[in-house]
């Protein structure tokens, strides 16, 4: 897959091409008889233009005829002229990805719609042009093994489907998933929100699979993901437009790190089908933080920010109506309902460690550490013997009642170095404790759904909850300049049993830190 776009890029042009019936191909998986290829074959065009067509074929998976190939697909025919032969065939490729995303998601057309969306090249160019040719290579190598995985998934024979796996190296794939960074953040930027969800729950989908297939070839403990897990299978982007720091993230559950559960080799076998559903799903984190550079005193420059926005929502990677667990009828309903919920969150942001401390002084909190009032509601009655003394005396007795307001999320601010922290603790509602730890023992999250998050698992934290901002002050002779300030989150969802009976329990952290840039210029 990585030489994939050198090759594209240098194609033979239409005079130097050998001949209109000999397609030039590349392997994209081989063994010793068999193999699937990418293939690139002139059309016809007109007089003056040259078109070329790419294709994925299988070569030897028919007993009866080895050497005969079979076309899984076929792109729409493209002018041989670079660069735009593989900006086109990138945004086709992502086209179909997005189309083919396991979602529900109501805003764009199921796929092999009519009334598909087009995907604007001229954004995507854009952000092509502004990242390293290494980036945007691996980010290409990357969309052409999504597309290959969906083929071998719904249009190729089982023993293309285990070519296709098995020539998958962890360590490449990794090291794609890195390379690819600059050139992923430019380019979903680029194609806008909604697609930008889709493509990554379309690659989310992809990398659970292969995950799920390594995990099961791994010599040791089922719950240790490291080794089946390859770098990068978590991204992360963050931005700077209209005052706001932005930070997108996405994590397959089975890429997260494991911090507790249900202990190794203790999981039940009825269990494996619940643990399989619940692989198929993926956290999604937004984190909006406005920020403000203020000149009015003379003396220094202040750089306020506030969270605007913090949005989690677990996703199910799967389909509405082939779901991605074994069985039916009503444990197969349940089983698609068991979900991970959001059970800590910890945002921070700061200049950047170490220089930044150098420049921004006197960090400033908003909010003091929580220390909820509590109403205290008191009644006494007192009775006692009236008139004569030989009736019978009454007994005394008083009555106390407390009432206090319950809150499941506990929202603090800290400070580490020059960086401020917004941390928010889900809590078990009976006891108190804190989920994330494996307090409580799920016990008061059983119909969690109720009062702690949204009506689909989601949480959503607003400027009404976490009003109170945070500051930095700046030396004036930084005035005018551009720094980079860094934006993180770690992130920890939870998993207990809600309508299914079952003692596995779990919890899963992910982590990112990206870089924002900060224009000191008064607003």
């Amino acid at each position: 897959m990585e030489e994939a776009w050198p090759w594209i890029t240098t194609l033979p042009s239409s005079t130097d091409w050998p001949s209109t019936d000999s397609p030039l191909s590349l392997p994209l998986a081989a063994s010793a008889d068999k193999s699937i290829l990418l293939k690139a074959e002139r059309t016809a065009g007109s007089d003056s233009e040259t078109l070329v067509a790419f294709s994925i074929s299988l070569r030897g998976f028919q007993p009866s005829n080895p050497n005969t190939s079979k076309t899984l697909w076929l792109s729409n025919p493209f002018p041989l002229s670079s660069p735009s032969t593989h900006l086109l065939l990138l945004a086709q490729l992502l086209e179909e990805l997005v189309l083919l995303a396991p979602s529900s998601h109501a805003v764009l057309p199921p796929s092999r719609s009519s009334s598909a969306p087009k995907l604007d090249v001229g954004p995507v160019a854009a952000a092509v042009d502004a990242c390293r040719d290494e980036s945007v290579s691996a980010f290409f190598a990357l969309s052409l093994l999504c597309r290959l995985f969906w083929l071998c998934a719904f249009d190729a024979p089982a023993d293309a489907g285990f070519l296709f796996f098995r020539s998958i190296d962890p360590a490449v794939l990794g090291r794609t998933l890195d390379a690819c960074k600059p050139a992923m953040r430019g380019i979903v930027a680029a194609i806008g929100a909604d697609w930008e969800e889709r493509f990554m729950r379309s690659l989310g989908y992809m990398l659970t699979k292969w995950s799920i297939l390594q995990q099961l070839q791994t010599v040791g403990p089922k719950d240790s993901t490291a080794a089946a897990t390859p770098s990068g299978s978590c991204p992360s982007f963050a931005v700077d437009a209209y005052g706001l720091w932005t930070l997108r993230g996405y994590a397959p559950i089975q890429a997260m790190a494991r911090v507790s559960g249900t202990a190794d080799g203790v999981v039940e076998t009825k269990d494996s089908v619940l643990r399989y559903a619940l692989a198929h799903q993926q956290l999604e984190a937004v984190v909006q933080l406005e920020y403000v550079v203020s000149m009015q005193d003379p003396r220094f420059i202040r750089v306020s920010v506030r969270v605007d926005n913090i949005r989690l929502h677990v996703v199910r990677l799967g389909f509405r109506k082939e779901e991605d667990v074994a069985g039916g009828g009503g444990d197969h309903d349940s089983l698609a309902r068991e979900r991970h919920f959001p059970s800590r969150v910890r945002i921070w942001v700061g200049p950047e460690a170490g220089r930044g401390a150098a420049y921004a002084t006197g960090l400033s909190l908003g909010r003091s550490t929580g220390n909820p009032e509590r109403e205290v509601e008191t009644t006494r009655t007192v009775k006692g013997n009236l008139g004569s003394a030989k009736l019978p005396g009454l007994k005394a007795k008083s009555r106390s009642s407390v009432r206090a307001r319950e809150r499941r999320w506990r929202w603090e601010q800290e400070a580490e170095g020059s960086a401020a922290v917004f941390e928010g603790v889900l809590c078990d509602g009976g006891s108190g404790a804190e989920v994330a730890a494996g307090g409580g023992g799920g016990g008061g999250m059983g119909r969690r759904h109720g009062g702690a998050f949204s009506k689909v698992g989601g949480l959503v934290v607003a400027g009404d909850e976490l009003p109170e901002g945070v500051s930095w002050r700046v030396g004036r002779e930084m005035e005018g300049r551009v720094l980079k300030w860094r934006i993180g989150g770690r992130i920890w969802v939870s998993y207990f049993p809600n309508e299914v009976k079952s003692r596995y329990f779990e919890t899963r952290c992910v982590e990112w830190m990206e870089e924002v840039d900060l224009h000191l210029v008064g607003c």
